[in-house]
Protein backbone atom coordinates (compact mmCIF):
# COMPACT_ATOMS: atom_id res chain seq x y z
CA UNK A 1 0.00 0.00 0.00
CA UNK A 2 1.36 3.24 -1.00
CA UNK A 3 2.18 5.67 1.43
CA UNK A 4 0.62 9.70 1.71
CA UNK A 5 3.08 12.08 2.92
CA UNK A 6 2.76 15.74 4.03
CA UNK A 7 5.51 17.90 3.58
CA UNK A 8 5.19 21.53 4.25
CA UNK A 9 7.61 24.31 5.77
CA UNK A 10 6.01 25.87 8.42
CA UNK A 11 7.45 28.79 11.10
CA UNK A 12 8.07 28.09 14.57
CA UNK A 13 4.85 29.27 15.44
CA UNK A 14 2.84 26.80 13.48
CA UNK A 15 2.28 28.92 9.93
CA UNK A 16 2.51 27.28 6.92
CA UNK A 17 1.94 31.25 5.28
CA UNK A 18 2.07 34.45 6.18
CA UNK A 19 -0.22 37.06 5.78
CA UNK A 20 -1.99 37.52 2.53
CA UNK A 21 -0.11 34.10 1.57
CA UNK A 22 3.33 35.66 1.73
CA UNK A 23 5.91 32.71 1.88
CA UNK A 24 8.89 35.19 1.85
CA UNK A 25 9.91 33.43 5.05
CA UNK A 26 10.76 30.49 3.50
CA UNK A 27 14.30 29.57 4.62
CA UNK A 28 15.87 27.46 1.94
CA UNK A 29 19.22 26.93 0.32
CA UNK A 30 21.28 23.98 -1.49
CA UNK A 31 21.23 22.04 1.39
CA UNK A 32 17.28 22.20 1.15
CA UNK A 33 17.39 21.73 -2.61
CA UNK A 34 19.37 18.50 -2.43
CA UNK A 35 16.79 17.09 0.58
CA UNK A 36 13.43 18.28 -1.68
CA UNK A 37 14.86 16.28 -4.88
CA UNK A 38 15.85 13.54 -2.67
CA UNK A 39 12.38 13.51 -1.12
CA UNK A 40 10.67 13.53 -4.63
CA UNK A 41 12.63 10.43 -6.11
CA UNK A 42 10.78 8.69 -3.26
CA UNK A 43 7.56 9.64 -4.96
CA UNK A 44 5.66 9.34 -7.98
CA UNK A 45 2.18 11.81 -7.44
CA UNK A 46 1.61 14.64 -6.32
CA UNK A 47 -1.59 15.54 -4.94
CA UNK A 48 -2.84 20.02 -4.21
CA UNK A 49 -5.92 21.22 -2.99
CA UNK A 50 -7.29 24.18 -5.09
CA UNK A 51 -5.01 27.40 -4.02
CA UNK A 52 -1.80 25.57 -3.84
CA UNK A 53 -2.20 23.93 -7.25
CA UNK A 54 -3.08 27.07 -8.78
CA UNK A 55 0.45 28.71 -7.32
CA UNK A 56 2.58 25.75 -8.36
CA UNK A 57 1.02 25.46 -11.78
CA UNK A 58 1.98 29.23 -12.00
CA UNK A 59 5.37 28.52 -11.44
CA UNK A 60 6.83 24.95 -12.14
CA UNK A 61 5.85 25.05 -16.19
CA UNK A 62 7.73 28.43 -16.40
CA UNK A 63 10.78 29.07 -18.32
CA UNK A 64 11.65 30.91 -15.22
CA UNK A 65 11.44 27.64 -13.07
CA UNK A 66 12.96 25.52 -15.32
CA UNK A 67 16.06 27.85 -15.60
CA UNK A 68 16.86 28.11 -11.97
CA UNK A 69 16.12 24.83 -10.65
CA UNK A 70 15.88 22.22 -13.62
CA UNK A 71 15.75 19.16 -11.25
CA UNK A 72 13.19 19.81 -9.01
CA UNK A 73 11.16 21.33 -11.99
CA UNK A 74 11.36 18.54 -13.92
CA UNK A 75 10.44 16.39 -11.55
CA UNK A 76 7.49 18.40 -10.76
CA UNK A 77 6.15 18.84 -14.36
CA UNK A 78 6.50 14.52 -15.15
CA UNK A 79 4.64 13.83 -11.82
CA UNK A 80 1.17 12.43 -11.93
CA UNK A 81 -1.17 15.39 -10.44
CA UNK A 82 -4.19 14.88 -8.51
CA UNK A 83 -5.91 18.60 -7.27
CA UNK A 84 -9.32 18.26 -5.59
CA UNK A 85 -11.44 20.84 -6.53
CA UNK A 86 -15.37 21.89 -6.02
CA UNK A 87 -14.85 25.55 -7.74
CA UNK A 88 -12.14 24.91 -10.59
CA UNK A 89 -12.82 24.23 -14.14
CA UNK A 90 -10.08 23.34 -15.20
CA UNK A 91 -6.67 21.46 -14.29
CA UNK A 92 -3.95 22.48 -17.48
CA UNK A 93 -0.80 21.15 -15.98
CA UNK A 94 0.27 18.55 -17.71
CA UNK A 95 0.12 15.20 -16.06
CA UNK A 96 -3.03 16.49 -13.48
CA UNK A 97 -6.13 14.97 -13.12
CA UNK A 98 -8.93 17.38 -11.37
CA UNK A 99 -11.17 15.69 -8.96
CA UNK A 100 -14.71 17.80 -8.01
CA UNK A 101 -16.16 15.20 -5.76
CA UNK A 102 -15.70 12.12 -3.52
CA UNK A 103 -12.37 13.24 -1.64
CA UNK A 104 -11.98 10.23 0.42
CA UNK A 105 -13.00 7.55 -1.97
CA UNK A 106 -10.59 9.12 -4.67
CA UNK A 107 -7.37 8.81 -2.11
CA UNK A 108 -8.43 5.00 -0.56
CA UNK A 109 -7.84 3.97 -4.54
CA UNK A 110 -4.95 6.04 -4.80
CA UNK A 111 -3.69 4.22 -2.10
CA UNK A 112 -4.39 0.99 -2.80
CA UNK A 113 -2.66 0.93 -6.46
CA UNK A 114 1.09 -0.12 -6.47
CA UNK A 115 3.48 3.02 -6.89
CA UNK A 116 5.83 5.27 -5.06
CA UNK A 117 5.12 7.80 -2.12
CA UNK A 118 2.09 10.40 -2.51
CA UNK A 119 3.32 13.80 -1.43
CA UNK A 120 0.95 16.51 -0.39
CA UNK A 121 2.64 20.05 -0.67
CA UNK A 122 1.29 22.55 1.03
CA UNK A 123 -2.50 22.22 0.69
CA UNK A 124 -3.37 22.73 4.64
CA UNK A 125 -7.46 22.31 4.15
CA UNK A 126 -6.81 19.39 1.74
CA UNK A 127 -4.37 18.34 4.59
CA UNK A 128 -6.72 18.36 7.54
CA UNK A 129 -9.69 16.48 5.54
CA UNK A 130 -7.24 13.67 5.21
CA UNK A 131 -5.85 13.87 8.60
CA UNK A 132 -9.42 13.89 9.86
CA UNK A 133 -9.82 10.43 7.85
CA UNK A 134 -6.56 8.75 8.77
CA UNK A 135 -6.01 9.02 5.12
CA UNK A 136 -2.24 10.45 5.08
CA UNK A 137 0.74 8.40 7.00
CA UNK A 138 3.52 10.48 7.63
CA UNK A 139 4.12 14.53 8.25
CA UNK A 140 7.40 15.98 7.52
CA UNK A 141 7.28 19.50 8.74
CA UNK A 142 10.13 21.84 8.11
CA UNK A 143 10.37 24.36 10.69
CA UNK A 144 12.00 27.74 9.71
CA UNK A 145 13.30 29.53 12.71
CA UNK A 146 11.23 32.35 12.29
CA UNK A 147 7.73 33.58 14.18
CA UNK A 148 5.20 35.33 12.32
CA UNK A 149 3.04 36.08 14.65
CA UNK A 150 0.32 36.13 12.12
CA UNK A 151 -1.20 34.25 9.27
CA UNK A 152 -2.76 30.73 8.39
CA UNK A 153 -1.71 27.70 10.42
CA UNK A 154 -1.09 24.74 9.20
CA UNK A 155 -3.67 22.68 11.13
CA UNK A 156 -6.52 25.02 11.77
CA UNK A 157 -8.83 22.68 10.67
CA UNK A 158 -7.67 19.97 13.29
CA UNK A 159 -10.05 19.67 16.50
CA UNK A 160 -9.66 16.37 17.87
CA UNK A 161 -6.27 15.16 19.24
CA UNK A 162 -4.17 13.40 16.70
CA UNK A 163 -1.32 11.45 18.15
CA UNK A 164 2.16 11.12 16.37
CA UNK A 165 5.08 9.11 16.74
CA UNK A 166 8.29 10.59 16.35
CA UNK A 167 9.86 8.87 13.17
CA UNK A 168 13.34 11.34 12.77
CA UNK A 169 14.83 14.43 12.85
CA UNK A 170 17.43 16.45 10.84
CA UNK A 171 19.21 19.73 11.59
CA UNK A 172 20.11 22.10 8.54
CA UNK A 173 22.76 23.83 8.19
CA UNK A 174 20.64 27.21 7.64
CA UNK A 175 18.50 26.85 10.69
CA UNK A 176 15.66 24.81 9.80
CA UNK A 177 14.30 21.56 11.80
CA UNK A 178 12.60 18.46 9.61
CA UNK A 179 10.46 16.39 11.90
CA UNK A 180 9.06 13.26 10.44
CA UNK A 181 5.82 12.07 11.90
CA UNK A 182 3.97 8.91 11.21
CA UNK A 183 0.38 9.79 12.36
CA UNK A 184 -1.15 6.88 14.29
CA UNK A 185 -4.65 5.64 13.62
Amino acid sequence: MRKIILFNLITVDGYFEGPDANINWHNVDQEFNGFAIAQMKTADTLLFGRKTYELMAGYWPMEEAIKNDPVVAGLMNSFDKIVFSKTLEKAEWNNTKLIKDNVLEEIKKLKSVPGKDVLILGSAELSSTLIKHDLIDELRLLINPVILGNGTPMFKNIQEKTDLQLLKTKVFGNGNVLVNYLIKA
